[in-house]
This record gives C-alpha cells, structure tokens and sequence, in this order.
C-alpha cells in the first residue's frame, strides 16, 4: 500500500493530440507588427521568433527529447502537499558523493542533460557521484502548489525531505547541493538551515543587494566596481520580466498558457540574452535543445506556475544567507549578477572554492558542461 511519503516511477508519455494542438495554435498564430529597432532593444525581433516558429513547426520533433527523458530514472513522490518530479541517477561507483542540482528560470532539468553521465560515470571513481535532479514546485513535470508560501526556503526544506527518503541523510559521507538562478536560492538557504547530512553547497549565480552591500566599504575596489557594473546591466536590461513575474505572474500566465509563441519568446530572450556568445545565441544552444526546455514549459503548462516562483520570493531574492558549511562559487562571465568575494565572505564563512571563469553564462551546464564538470570536481575534492 501506497503511502505519502511513497516513491513512484514516472515515465513521460505526451498524447499526440497535444501534439497535434500545439501544431493548430503555430499555424494560427496572429503576429504583431515588426518592431521599429534595429536590434533587440524592444525584445525579440520579429524575423527571428518566426524563424524558430518556422522550425518548430517543420523540423523539430518531440519524441527525441521524450526518449531521452525517459532514458534517465525518473520518479515522483509528494512533499508538503505538492508532487515533486525528479530524476534519480546512480553512479556504478558504489562510494559517489549523493548530489541534488537544482534549476532555476527559465530553465528545466534539461540544464544538465550535457553533465550527466560525466558526473555520474567519470573515469577515476573520485569524481563520481550520485545525482538528484528534481523539477521545482510549479515547473514540468512537477505539481503545481495551490496554497501560497512555496518559496526558496520551503522548497529547500522539501529538498532536504527528498534526500532523506532518498537515504541519503544518513549516507557515509554525507550529500552536497548545487544551483545556479532560483537553484542558487535554493541551495544558500539549504546551507543557512544545514539539514542532516548536508556537508557542502555550491552556486553558480550569486545575489545580492548592491545598495545594501555598497555601504560597507570594499577591499577590492575592482570588484566593488564590477558588482556595481553588472547590477546595473541586469537592472536596465533584464529586469521587465522579473518585475512582471513578482508582481501579477497571472496576468503574464494567460499569454503565456494560451500562446505557444508568447511562451517561446518569454524564454528564448532570456535564452539569448544570458548566454555567453558574439551575439548569436544558436553558437551555444540549438534550436531543437532550446525548443526542448520552451516545450517542457508548454507541454506542462507551466508558464504561469512557474512564474508564481518570483511572487513566492519577491520578499528576499538574495543569495545573501549566513552559511557556516563550505561552500563553492563558480562565476561565469556571460552571467548578469555577480558579487565580489568579499561581499560573499561576509556571509559565507567557509569559502572552499572560488573561481571566476573565462567563458560561460547563466546557464553554465547547459553552455559550457566541461567546464562546469571540472568547477564541481575541483569543489568536491575541497569537501572529501
């Protein structure tokens, strides 16, 4: 007999009359008028969103990334009162460190599709682990929460709670935590509440307030400036969605349920405009991959669920949590937020690996997996 705290496989199996609907709204989609920019100063230009729609409606095919779902360990179990999709993958190495590696917006499990089996089947046993990679509340294939309160630090809680049915609480060694965007969230408040087992937590975003933090004087005047500089960037360019998102995530969420192109260029801007690239976006993802993460999204409907994400958060998004386990920090160039080290000492208080990357950007296992791979290897032998 099936319990609340019960387990279950999950396969992913979308009917073709899904399919087949998504099809009729491309082909019925009303376009507005071109933009009158040169660029993509008012959003995504319109040659360019027809183009993708062009593709997704000729050339890209679902059941691909179906497959591949489905040829990973996916579960389901219920926490809290919502169902929490996850995959579940287990290195042959039978003594791999347990890690849970959380997503953020508008990202998906499929974040990490490029790190898996690198993680997981390395080729010295030191490098392995075991990886928990689950969907947040809200997000495909995840339920959806119907009470308000699912924030970062419940989901957190609820992370904890998975890892513990998991065994992995009471594992030799114990577990770590790693995430970048709401992922990152996550992952300080899972090191500010330090559940048993929790030895480490890594972050490949981190948040802060600059005006708060600009009042303590800095050591390193670079890095000062340079928080200063990318808050300002992320503030003009970036923030109409998040703004949107905290405030009346239901009035963005019918556009983005009904119209299959509302929710393809909601997150194939952001796509674009927070990866590292000379500014062709296809140079880092494809169509079909960036098609994949816009259909988990569409498929699930999701848009408005996970945009309810940011009204949850809007009290504290920072990543600003007093953490007295180690903890590591990959930064990544094409990101648009950064801290100076020493604004993350003044929380963190065990800094085992810091390091500022060359290339890359938000979505850093996605675009740049090697190096992303080496980052959690490097952090791993600092906790081991």
């Amino acid at each position: 007999m099936s319990t609340s705290t019960s387990i279950h496989p999950f396969t992913l199996s979308i009917p073709q009359s899904t399919l087949n609907d998504l099809q009729t709204r491309l082909r019925l989609t009303r376009w507005p008028d071109k933009e009158p920019v040169p660029d993509w100063s008012q959003g995504v230009p319109l040659a360019t969103i027809q183009e993708l729609c062009e593709y997704w409606q000729n050339n890209y095919n679902w059941r691909r990334c179906e497959e591949l779902l489905n040829s990973y360990p996916q579960f389901t179990t219920t926490i809290d009162g919502v169902e929490i999709y996850f995959l579940h993958i287990r290195s042959k190495h039978t003594n791999a460190l347990p890690m849970i590696l959380t997503h953020g917006w508008p990202g998906s499990i499929l974040e990490f599709r490029h790190v898996i089996d690198k993680l997981v089947d390395p080729e010295s046993p030191k490098d392995a682990f075991h990886l928990v990679v689950p969907a947040l509340p809200g997000y495909a294939f995840s339920g959806k929460p119907t009470e308000t309160g699912w924030d970062h630090r419940r989901t957190a809680r609820a992370w904890a709670e998975l890892m513990r049915r998991l065994g992995y609480a009471d594992a030799e060694g114990g577990w770590v935590a790693q995430g970048g965007d709401w992922g990152a969230h996550i992952v300080a408040s899972l090191g500010y509440q330090a559940p048993r087992g929790l030895k480490s937590v890594h972050m490949n975003s981190v948040f802060f307030e600059p005006k708060k933090e600009i009042q303590i004087p800095c050591q390193d005047k670079t890095g000062e400036e340079r928080a200063m500089y990318f808050d300002r960037v992320r503030d003009k360019g970036h923030c109409g969605y998040s703004l949107q998102q905290s405030t009346k995530p239901q009035t963005v969420g019918y556009g983005l349920a009904d119209s299959p192109i509302a929710q393809a260029a909601w997150i194939y801007e952001k796509l674009r405009d927070w990866s590292h690239h000379d500014g062709n976006v296809e140079t880092v993802f494809s169509k079909d991959e960036m098609l994949d993460t816009i259909m988990l999204y569409w498929l699930s409907n999701s848009g408005t669920s996970s945009a309810r994400y940011y009204w949850e958060c809007r009290e504290f998004d920072s990543t600003a949590w007093p953490i007295d386990i180690p903890v590591g920090v990959s930064w990544f160039p094409g990101d648009t937020s950064y801290g100076p080290r020493e604004w993350c000492e003044r929380y963190y208080k065990n800094i085992v690996h810091w390091k500022e990357m060359e290339r890359g950007g938000h979505f850093a296992a996605w675009e740049v997996p090697d190096l992303f791979v080496a980052e959690i290897r490097e952090w791993g032998s600092k906790i081991t």
